[in-house]
């Protein structure tokens, strides 16, 4: 099966957008030599790090059943929270997703594995969209794993149907002022601190100082009307009735409401000034205990068969190519969704590494928060 036209066109443009970026990593610093391993080869149990509810467990056990080993996930709710863990060492981790930009802060700092990809056949199922990307352009040590957007969602029983598809339903106090203590923001940096930048008309990869600080400011001056700055239960505050208008990610807002009496009641977009597309990315940490078979576990995961079912239980968007036509038609429906993007696509952007200014954007988030 081919696949479909508007998953071609968004990839492409998404992919564009990647390759036409200014920011490029450097891989001066990266680490040694990719590790001897065999298709299916196992040397260990798995332990992967990754966002959370990002990933059935059921599929993760399917797996270590499967090669006869164990395995355990831990969490973490954004990329700055989950880097220094890695790169330090130690940490015990094989698999690791980080986003688009920060595979491009890792590999610099020599904190992921260059992959095998001889033991990495499945490789040949990703996308050409999704390959020389600015992060990673030899694709020499990540494997896209979902794509998708940031945006908001909101409750229409309690914001109505005719509300503006603009930031501003954070970020105006005009229009949020209504609906303080109902209103989440992501407790993640970059995001956050872009949705502000984005309102403001600015990259949500600026280097300006002053940028920085005026997108600070404004998320200061949201956060009295925040119920939270939370990422994992983003989602779930939304369809319990906590918030009203919530700050998240696509699959997580649209897959919750699924599970809801009313999926119709809740609307996901991302506004019409703009907001953030993304990859996240299988990678292996520098000092992975077990790369053998963490290689055999992204080779797994890449099949058609376990990329459409990651796909069909999170809800975002598959680079995989051979997937593409075990999806749910829910799922085509939603990505294909007109309403989806207020802006176009045009007004879709991804994260940049910044380089020495990334410590900025940790500094302000913090004096934001208070």
């Amino acid at each position: 099966m081919k696949t479909p036209t508007w998953l071609r066109l968004l990839a492409g443009l998404f992919a564009f957008g990647l390759l036409a970026a200014a920011c490029g990593s450097d891989d001066d610093d990266a680490a040694g030599d990719a590790p001897e391993c065999e298709v299916d080869q196992i040397d260990g149990d798995l332990a992967l790090y990754n966002w959370a509810e990002y990933i059935d467990e059921e599929q993760v056990s399917a797996f270590a059943e499967e090669y006869g080993i164990s395995y355990s996930i831990d969490s973490y709710d954004s990329n700055e929270a989950m880097q220094p863990i890695v790169s330090q060492g130690d940490s015990g981790f094989d698999v690791i997703v980080p986003s688009d930009y920060m595979v491009s802060v890792m590999i610099a700092a020599g904190s992921l594995m260059p992959l095998n990809f001889d033991a990495i056949p499945n490789a040949s199922n990703l996308s050409a969209d999704f390959q020389g990307t600015y992060y990673d352009p030899d694709g020499a040590y990540s494997m896209p794993y979902q794509w998708g957007t940031t945006g908001i969602a909101v409750d229409t029983a309690v914001v109505g149907e005719d509300f503006p598809r603009t930031w501003g339903l954070i970020f105006d106090p005009a229009i949020a002022d209504q609906y303080s203590g109902k209103i989440q923001l992501l407790n993640d940096p970059r995001e956050t601190l872009g949705a502000a930048l984005h309102y403001l008309g600015y990259s949500n990869s600026t280097t300006s100082e002053d940028e920085l600080n005026e997108a600070r400011d404004l998320v200061k001056a949201a956060a009295g009307n925040l119920a939270a700055f939370n990422t994992d239960s983003a989602d779930e505050f939304l369809t319990s009735g906590e918030t009203a208008i919530a700050h998240g990610y696509s699959g997580d807002m649209f897959v919750q409401s699924l599970e809801t009496e009313d999926p119709s009641r809740y609307v996901y977009f991302v506004p019409e000034e703009g907001g953030t597309r993304w990859i996240d990315n299988f990678s292996i940490a520098h000092d992975a205990p077990h790369p053998c078979t963490s290689h055999t576990f992204i080779n797994w995961m890449f099949s058609a068969e376990q990329g459409a079912a990651l796909t069909n239980w999170n809800y975002y968007n598959t680079p995989n190519d051979a997937a593409v036509p075990l999806l749910d038609e829910d799922l085509l429906d939603f990505v294909n969704d007109p309403g989806l993007l207020a802006g176009g696509v045009d007004s879709l952007e991804s994260l940049q590494d910044t380089g020495d200014f990334e410590t900025k954007y940790s500094d302000a988030f913090v004096e934001a928060k208070g």
